[in-house]
């Protein structure tokens, strides 16, 4: 196909702007510097996500064990991987993260060498998301927010003590039990005495009967037959009342219910001031 003369300098021009964007990418390409991490053989991206988790790189750590899972999918190195990178983004703040890599890990190696470990994971993280920083060092009172998580990480020990008693995680698991058995009680009694200051006492009762039933060894019982029988006194209930109370004295001789002035309710006041418990 012949072109006219008048169309000649227009296509020597595209033809020269076509070169150059060529002659660009090639250049663009060829100085771009590739993942060092892509370069690495198993065993050296193992070595380098391990001592980034020692020295406290966990950023770094989750994301040479994640380029470690997605260049080499089978074989030891990656399996343990999983569980150092759920580690990682468990120490890296990032819990949705970490919850979910260690649930892939146990439905994908139940017979893990390891899975007793995964399961005491899995309850850390929701251990620690239930209250941690903010109730350690903040002083906020954890057992008046939301118990999901702190039901979760009692259900994840749980499981690892039923299916692993022999565990050398699991006497650390039953303790952190006992601690959260007394957080959950703790959060009904803190229902059942809002019900009592306002007046609904059938509420209150019911709360306190149900702490008893389900956490009858923990601290709380003896505020929740004191609540019972402050209930039961307001609801005109005199035998409830009278046999509350004898338990009460039976099993909580020095409660302060028993002299009077029991509950005592804060003023409004300090809900003016930040980061304090509420109750």
């Amino acid at each position: 196909m012949r072109v006219s003369s008048s169309l000649r300098p227009f296509l020597r021009l595209a033809l020269l702007a076509l070169f150059v964007a060529l002659a660009g990418c090639s250049l663009f390409h060829r100085g771009k510097k590739g993942d060092p991490l892509d370069t690495l053989s198993v065993e050296q991206l193992y070595q380098q996500g391990n001592e980034a988790l020692q020295s406290g790189n966990n950023d770094y750590a989750v994301r040479t064990f994640q380029r470690l899972i997605a260049r080499f999918p089978f074989g030891p190195y990656t399996e343990q991987s999983q569980l150092n990178l759920a580690y990682a983004q468990y120490k890296s703040d990032k819990p949705d993260d970490a919850y979910s890599t260690i649930n892939r890990f146990i439905k994908t190696y139940p017979t893990h060498r390891h899975i007793d470990y995964a399961y005491y994971l899995r309850g850390l993280v929701n251990f620690n998301r239930s209250g941690g920083f903010l109730e350690r060092y903040v002083g906020l009172d954890m057992t008046q927010r939301d118990q999901a998580n702190l039901r979760q990480s009692f259900d994840d020990f749980g499981a690892l003590v039923t299916r692993y008693p022999q565990s050398r995680y699991a006497a650390d698991a039953r303790q952190r039990m006992v601690h959260l058995r007394n957080m959950m009680a703790q959060a009904d009694l803190n229902i059942a005495l809002f019900y009592l200051k306002r007046g609904a006492y059938v509420a209150s009762s019911n709360r306190a009967k149900a702490i008893l039933e389900t956490y009858p060894q923990t601290p709380q019982a003896g505020d929740a037959l004191a609540i019972m029988v402050e209930s039961y006194v307001k609801l005109g209930q005199e035998k409830l009342a009278a046999d509350a109370k004898r338990v009460l004295e039976l099993n909580y001789p020095d409660h302060p219910a028993l002299k009077g002035g029991w509950p005592h309710y804060r003023s409004n006041w300090w809900k003016l001031i930040p980061l304090q418990n509420r109750g």
